[in-house]
């Protein structure tokens, strides 16, 4: 078992930024991918970043391609989602999971583990 707790959401204007964080307790952090994925209100959750085991690859949603940047750190068994840039549309739910496959995933279903979530506000 994996658990999964983000932190860092909150309310921004557009134009700003956020860090979300996400920390991993459990079974070795360093064996998993890591994703981000975003839930906006009555929409399907969506895939927003994922990175590899190692953090040498990365793999990014086009909405979110030169503004988002993920990351991990294994020593803190923590991953993050680095977000400039923000737009009102980037507003939603986010959610870190784990992944223990091999290659990037963008979905879901190829998720074992996910957090509760965090919220991010961008106004306009």
């Amino acid at each position: 078992q994996v658990q999964l707790v983000e932190s860092g959401g909150g309310l921004v204007q557009a134009g700003g930024s956020l860090r979300l964080s996400c920390v991993a307790s459990g079974r070795t952090f360093s064996s998993y991918a890591m994703g981000w994925f975003r839930q906006a209100p009555g929409k399907e959750r969506t895939f927003v970043a994922a990175i590899s085991w190692s953090g040498s690859s990365t793999y990014y949603a086009d909405s979110v391609k030169g503004r988002f940047t993920i990351s991990r750190d294994n020593a803190k068994n923590t991953v993050y989602l680095q977000m400039n840039s923000l737009k009102p549309e980037d507003t939603a739910v986010y959610y870190c999971a784990a992944d223990d496959g091999i290659v990037l995933q963008a979905h879901e279903s190829y998720y074992d583990y996910w957090g509760q979530g965090t919220q991010v506000t961008v106004s306009s």
